[in-house]
């Protein structure tokens, strides 16, 4: 098969903090290992790549680096050669927007016009108007993890505020743009069912456009550290704090159930919350500051570590189009309690418990029915980890790219 030059776009790759940067990262070593020369073209912030691949930085403002209106100001006045994508990346976000979407599938759309020397595009996810000219030119593989819609409704049912919903209808405008150009991309790559179910509802594709390609994982990054004790007391969970689909409220509330008993247990939260955000005045509501505490910014070596001393992951996510941190914890041979919704079934399988979603109760009860039992479901980790490996390698996930990256060439050049 012939080795292919292929542009990676990412509107952000943040190195930590949410799943893209890891996956921009892991698709472009994994395609990299298959003989292709592969470009991430981002905005900022930028990825941390593997060793042999270009990084292409597409600057915009990176308003999103500050809150501070005077520090975003400056960013804006000391740009030089203002385009029209700057005008409208700042005042976007000063009316509370998220623009970046938008301004990176332009910005993108006039560098590929000058830099034609790729055989195909995949976009990550913007699914912005600028997509559309680039897949007149090339053929281009859409990434959509999930349509965003489900976390614009699950914020706006988590709130009776109405200027709370004013601004998430300020920030989810850019909904608008996706709903248009979905519906034209003509190849598009989702990691589940049930996200492939969503794309179809919510965006109104075909469903004969879409191909499930489950995400990968380097199960030897995320492998159990031999000769290391396991804190009997410790849970651990992944979860963008103040955001309503992550669920960690349930956590919360099941973690001050299980003190009552059990005053030295804690939980351990591979996130940041927002300062005197909701998730911060719920810690202390609960009476629980004692038993929580949260890691941001740390490597994978260091979440490798914090899982091989937990006991239990929780996953109480209340939608997931993918859940990394569920095949991470599977994949560290940690006991896994996690909720029965969208794409967690597809992932865990027999290898966890699954439970209802927002019930405190039964999270706090299978909580303490595993720490009771822990060597029968310490054995069902350990065949976890191997159903991880089976199924989520990057050998046979990048087969299956390669797959329809060959098939969209074809029907391009048909065309």
């Amino acid at each position: 098969m012939q080795k292919l030059n292929i542009a990676i776009l990412s509107y952000r790759s943040a190195r930590f903090g949410g799943g893209q940067g890891v996956y921009i990262r892991d698709i472009s070593f994994a395609l990299s290992l298959m003989g292709h020369r592969v470009d991430v073209i981002s905005g900022p912030p930028y990825p941390e790549l593997h060793d042999g691949i270009k990084l292409i930085e597409l600057p915009g403002l990176n308003l999103f680096e500050t809150f501070s209106f005077r520090d975003r100001l400056n960013k804006f006045i000391k740009k030089k050669s203002k385009t029209n994508d700057d005008y409208y990346e700042f005042f976007s976000t000063l009316i509370g927007g998220f623009p970046e979407l938008r301004t990176f599938g332009n910005r993108a759309n006039k560098f590929l016009n000058s830099n034609k020397d790729y055989d195909i595009i995949i976009d990550n996810q913007s699914i912005s108007y600028g997509m559309i000219e680039i897949q007149k030119r090339f053929p281009l593989v859409e990434i959509i993890h999930h349509p965003i819609t489900f976390d614009f409704k699950f914020e706006l049912a988590s709130t009776k505020k109405i200027k709370y919903k004013i601004s998430r209808y300020l920030w989810y405008s850019f909904l608008i743009m996706q709903k248009k150009v979905a519906p034209k991309l003509e190849t598009i790559v989702t990691p589940s069912k049930s996200s492939k179910n969503g794309i179809v509802a919510e965006f109104n594709c075909k469903s004969s456009n879409i191909t499930v390609i489950n995400n990968g994982l380097d199960y030897e990054e995320f492998a159990p550290i031999s000769n290391i004790e396991r804190n009997k007391n410790r849970l651990i969970t992944t979860a963008s704090a103040d955001v309503a689909l992550k669920g960690l409220d349930f956590s919360l509330k099941a973690l001050k159930l299980l003190k009552k008993n059990n005053p030295k247990i804690h939980l351990i939260i591979i996130g940041a919350p927002k300062k005197n955000g909701h998730t911060e005045k719920l810690i202390k509501k609960l009476n629980i500051e004692d038993n929580v505490i949260f890691k941001k910014n740390i490597s994978k070596e260091k979440i490798k570590e914090l899982y091989s001393t937990s006991s239990i992951a929780i996953v109480s996510s209340l939608y997931e189009g993918f859940g990394y941190p569920v095949i991470e914890a599977m994949s560290c041979e940690v006991p896994l309690i996690a909720t029965n919704i969208s794409s967690i079934p597809e992932l865990v399988r027999s290898y966890g418990i699954l439970i209802d979603p927002k019930d405190e109760k039964k999270l706090s009860f299978n909580i303490e029915k595993v720490l009771n039992n822990y060597d029968d479901y310490k054995d069902n980790a350990i065949k976890g980890r191997q159903h991880v490996i089976e199924t989520f390698n990057w050998s046979k996930i990048t087969a299956e790219y390669e797959k329809i990256l060959y098939k969209t060439i074809e029907k391009f050049k048909k065309c």
